[in-house]
């Protein structure tokens, strides 16, 4: 019996849902490409703002690593020495990599697909990241699955093995297949924020790099008159001469009433530090790090920072829930291809030291309580 049959077990049929609607010409509007214009939006941004690609980046590594745990400890070590050297992509090393392009896939675009390489008898071979680029959804004909979509030539066809296809999906919208990226809501206030840095290094330009505006009034006499043109290309001249860039300095000689201002001397340039800053907290908000983790340092108290240490946990923890399934589903397949009958589960590594001192201080109140009711008891 082939590896494929075994793992396609008989499924109980579902019956789809009642609020799907069902159109006899669905097929023909049914893909949903995953190569949106959005994507390639996103991806800007990242460039364009490097507190959202710091962001994203401190997101996936505070996110932690993992261990999968089967029933027998021989098959969680087997399990385990085999995710960690198992080949990513061709050019990485370890279940943890894949995992990692797989959650900043999900966090840019909404929408993360890997898929499970097999060698040709079958077996666990390798881990690959797939290129949205190249990949549609389709809904199933029961509403509810999701089939995968490879984008060939002239046309798009389900992936021929979809259970070695691992999908996930960030905040979807109701009754639709793919999800939505953190950086969801953030091109307007993000186009703000660049319109003025891009003011500040223009005026910059003009205000930092002096420039100078040179004026020769003529006198009321006939000769000052006629050769007015003559002595305003003279006094051009010798400005720029003396304006050259070079180690000596030069002074500049003019005859007549020759008046020099140096332009936007005067003007000052907008403070932008509150207008930034409320920009900037829209997108520190959207992403849920805390400020001081991006270098940001605002106001900000002991406590204050404890709880946003807290909420950050909560954050991640999300995450962690919308990784354990493809996770568990890569350790199913291993255990299944190895014709070995065990459940498993992923146990993932607590997220800071705090969070040690947290748990260690919470079961010390535990066993304090604890003696306290025993010694109640006894008393009693």
């Amino acid at each position: 019996m082939g590896i494929f049959k075994k793992l396609s077990s008989a499924k109980t049929a579902v019956t789809a849902p009642q609020t799907y609607k069902h159109n006899p010409f669905d097929r023909l509007d049914s893909y949903v490409p995953l190569a949106t214009p959005q994507n390639a939006l996103y991806r800007e941004l990242r460039e364009a703002v490097p507190v959202l690609d710091a962001a994203i980046y401190k997101i996936v590594r505070l996110t932690g690593g993992f261990r999968a745990e089967c029933s027998k400890s021989v098959n969680t070590d087997r399990l385990n020495t085999f995710l960690k050297n198992v080949s990513v992509g061709g050019n990485q090393q370890g279940i943890e990599s894949f995992v990692s392009t797989y959650l900043e896939q999900l966090l840019t675009y909404g929408t993360a697909v890997g898929e499970i390489v097999t060698d040709s008898h079958g077996r666990f071979a390798a881990l690959y990241n797939a290129d949205l680029d190249d990949i549609e959804l389709r809904r199933g004909d029961d509403g509810l699955s999701t089939v995968v979509c490879v984008k060939n030539f002239y046309e798009t066809a389900p992936v021929p093995y979809p259970q070695l296809i691992t999908l996930s999906v960030l905040n979807p919208d109701a009754g639709s297949l793919g999800g939505n990226s953190i950086m969801k809501g953030l091109p307007f206030v993000s186009n703000i924020l660049m319109k003025i840095y891009n003011t500040i290094g223009i005026n910059w330009e003009r205000v930092g790099n002096v420039r100078f505006a040179v004026t020769y009034k003529p006198q009321n006499d006939v000769v000052d008159r006629a050769y007015a043109r003559d002595r305003a290309q003279q006094v051009a001249r010798e400005w720029s001469e003396a304006m050259q860039s070079g180690k000596q300095v030069r002074d500049f000689v003019a005859v007549g009433d020759v008046s020099i201002k140096a332009i936007g001397a005067d003007n000052q340039i907008l403070d932008s530090e509150v207008p930034v800053r409320q920009m900037l907290e829209q997108i520190v908000a959207k992403t849920g790090i805390p400020p001081f983790m991006l270098g940001l340092s605002w106001s900000s108290t002991e406590r204050m920072s404890s709880q946003q240490a807290d909420a950050l946990t909560s954050e991640l923890e999300a995450y962690r829930r919308i990784l354990t399934p493809a996770i568990e589903k890569i350790c199913r397949f291993w255990l299944n291809s190895n014709g070995i009958q065990d459940s498993v589960e992923v146990v993932w590594n607590n997220i800071t030291l705090q969070d040690e001192v947290e748990l260690a201080r919470a079961a010390l109140y535990r066993a304090q309580s604890k003696r306290i009711e025993q010694e109640l008891k006894e008393i009693e």
